[in-house]
């Protein structure tokens, strides 16, 4: 369940980087809940086309966040915005800056 909640939020961030295919197999698995067979046989291809489309897809959205940390700074942002102490505010502030 956790795997499912970060990729489709890795999915808003960075979806439109994917091809249309990949945006495809992403909503089919991921928001439509249909399996690979599901999938496989609506597209006509096999079933490991679609499970490397879907890796494929889940490597490149790990990739990106590895790279621009766009998740992990909303996060940061998020928990932010509960604390009281500024100081504390603006020492969380400055880490998201300098990611």
């Amino acid at each position: 369940m956790e795997d499912f909640l970060y990729y489709n939020s890795l999915y808003d961030l960075y979806g439109s980087l994917l091809t249309e295919k990949e945006t495809t197999a992403f909503q089919n698995y991921y928001q439509e809940d249909l399996s690979l067979g599901e999938i496989a046989e609506i597209k006509g291809v096999s079933r490991s086309a679609v499970a490397k489309t879907i890796k494929t897809v889940l490597d490149k959205l790990n990739y990106y966040e590895d790279k621009l940390h766009l998740y992990q700074k909303n996060n940061l942002l998020a928990d932010s915005l509960q604390l009281v102490d500024i100081l504390e505010i603006k020492k969380r502030i400055e880490k998201v800056l300098s990611m």
